[in-house]
């Protein structure tokens, strides 16, 4: 099994469910500024689902998956769940708390990022 492909997969079929419901039920139900942190939510984890599946192809060829390619694909799953989590948290319950987890989130996507750049510029070495 390929791990980030499948967490890719599974991370991916929830942005469409809850984006689909927040479109469908939440229009009327929470304030507009809510709605919108909502939205960015899912914006954001469908961007790094599409990371996460890069990061499984990516890994596929691999019996042992390199250190940084793994730590990539971690980070970006730890981001999904702070980031997109703390605003639909936020956007759901109007506790603005939720909102201090949120920049760890963003802080995992950008060592996920970094992560797999770093592997990008080394990978053709032996």
């Amino acid at each position: 099994m390929n791990i980030f492909l499948a967490l890719g997969a599974f991370f991916g079929l929830l942005a469409v469910v809850i984006g689909a419901f927040g479109a469908h039920s939440l229009e009327n139900a929470i304030s507009l500024h809510a709605l919108q942190r909502y939205h960015t939510g899912v914006e954001y984890q469908f961007y790094h689902v599409a990371a996460l599946l890069s990061v499984g192809v990516l890994s596929a060829k691999y019996i042992n998956i390199p250190l940084k390619l793994k730590l990539s694909g971690l980070f970006f799953v730890l981001g999904i769940i702070l980031f997109s989590g703390s605003l639909y948290l936020f956007a759901l319950t109007g506790k603005t708390y939720y909102g201090m987890i949120t920049p760890l989130g963003g802080l995992s996507f950008i060592i996920g990022w970094l992560y797999l750049l770093l592997y990008s510029l080394g990978m053709n070495k032996p």
